[in-house]
């Protein structure tokens, strides 16, 4: 059994506005899990992309706008949006107030391809 201190783990803005902060992965233990929480600004968000695996994005806070695969919707608190693997999608902070998300990956590490170029970005692996 492990504990995991979430107060350890830094934040990091690894996209302009956007505020990520790690819970669980491969570096916490994690062994088929990542999860991880985003504070994102008014207009801020994540570009089109997918993921080799499920995920399910659930607003804490605030109002989003997502996409997946070409379709739109509006989400607010409360919801959750389960993004089946290798679906492209992105998602913008529609609202006037901060967007706090949470978000888990079926496995322990963070790998994205951003559409725009065909970079795959890869964190929270060691």
């Amino acid at each position: 059994m492990k504990a995991v201190v979430h107060t350890n783990h830094a934040f990091e803005e690894w996209r302009e506005g956007v505020r990520t902060r790690m819970l669980v992965s491969a570096r916490a233990g994690a062994s088929q899990l990542c999860i991880f929480e985003q504070w994102v600004a008014p207009g801020a968000g994540a570009p089109t992309h997918h993921h080799p695996v499920e995920e399910v994005l659930t607003v804490m806070a605030g109002d989003v706008e997502f996409w997946l695969d070409g379709t739109s919707l509006l989400m607010a608190t409360g919801q959750s949006l389960i993004v089946p693997a290798l679906k492209k999608h992105g998602f913008a902070n529609v609202g006037t107030t901060e967007l706090h998300m949470h978000a888990v990956l079926a496995s322990p590490q963070f790998e994205a391809t951003l559409q725009s170029t065909g970079q795959t970005i890869l964190r929270w692996a060691d």
